[in-house]
């Protein structure tokens, strides 16, 4: 079964695209990515799939449940971390934390204790006293403490220093380990590449691809570094071309044999043709796509 599963899913509002015809597919104890710029769709998918707001078209499960129809299912087994978090003025952060899990009617105590001891977060302070990383280390701990099946997470990291940030990216590698299904939205791509297995990229509301990192890699555009001369204004597909003491350097997304043939016409001395990296990737399909 898998743990989430979208057909077609469409939000509008009014006359604006929220997203449209969104095909996803999240296994079971996958850590996946889910990368695009801000205003892509991100946080509207997650909203929808989690019944915050209603789809204008299609279909999602999530466990095999229905959103719309089995919601309060759903979010039994769920853990959601917001892009901004909110809180109630006046409490303290542990009371946030038990009243997140009294909603739940879970004891939550240990998993509580060890999440904070591990971000540093001090549970006496007010939430209106916290700092922005404060706040987001409080949402942290009320979408983990109690140890749900999946993780959705949306933008996580806005917030947290870097050595907060590498804590976090362990604490869910280790529930990734024991079998947690990740969902990362992010528009950082170092964050996707160093703890993801398989991505979605989105832009203006449609999935552009979707797949494990290594084929996304491999989706026909390669990096190119030569030393010599070639014309490249006669290939068709040279992207984010650079010029340096050294030779030239560029993405090429055409066929390999109009590439082999300015080769063979140019004068290169020296020639290296490489996977790209995500970055790379993802800048390729939203300046081709």
């Amino acid at each position: 079964m898998d743990a989430i599963k979208t057909e077609g899913l469409t939000k509008y509002y009014g006359k604006v695209r929220g997203i449209e015809g969104i095909d996803l597919t999240v296994g079971q104890g996958d850590f996946f990515g889910f990368i695009g710029p801000n205003g892509a769709g991100k946080s509207t998918t997650i909203r929808t799939l989690l019944g915050l707001i209603r789809p204008s078209g299609g279909r999602a499960q999530i466990f095999g449940l229905d959103i719309a129809r089995d919601r309060k299912r759903i979010l039994e087994r769920v853990g959601y971390l917001p892009s901004e978090a909110a809180f109630y003025p006046g409490m303290r952060v542990r009371e946030v934390l038990e009243l997140s899990a009294g909603l739940r009617r879970q004891d939550c105590r240990k998993t509580a204790g060890e999440l904070c001891q591990r971000l540093q977060l001090d549970t006496t302070r007010k939430v209106e006293e916290l700092s922005l990383g404060n706040r987001k280390k409080t949402a942290i701990v009320c979408a983990l403490q109690h140890e749900p099946e999946l993780l959705i997470l949306d933008e996580p990291t806005s917030g947290l220093d870097p050595l907060m940030q590498k804590e976090f990216f362990e604490i869910l590698r280790e529930r990734n380990r024991k079998g947690t299904t990740i969902f990362l939205s992010s528009h950082v791509l170092s964050e996707i590449q160093h703890n993801c297995t398989r991505a979605a990229m989105i832009r203006e509301g449609r999935i552009l691809a979707s797949g494990s990192l290594e084929e996304l890699s491999r989706r026909g555009v390669k990096r190119i570094r030569l030393r010599g001369s070639v014309n490249t204004e006669a290939l068709s597909g040279v992207q984010d071309l650079r010029f340096s003491a050294e030779g030239a350097e560029f993405l090429y997304a055409g066929e390999m044999k109009e590439l082999l043939g300015a080769l063979a016409a140019g004068e290169v001395q020296d020639l290296s043709i490489t996977e790209p990296d995500l970055e790379e990737v993802f800048l390729h399909y939203y300046e081709i796509l």
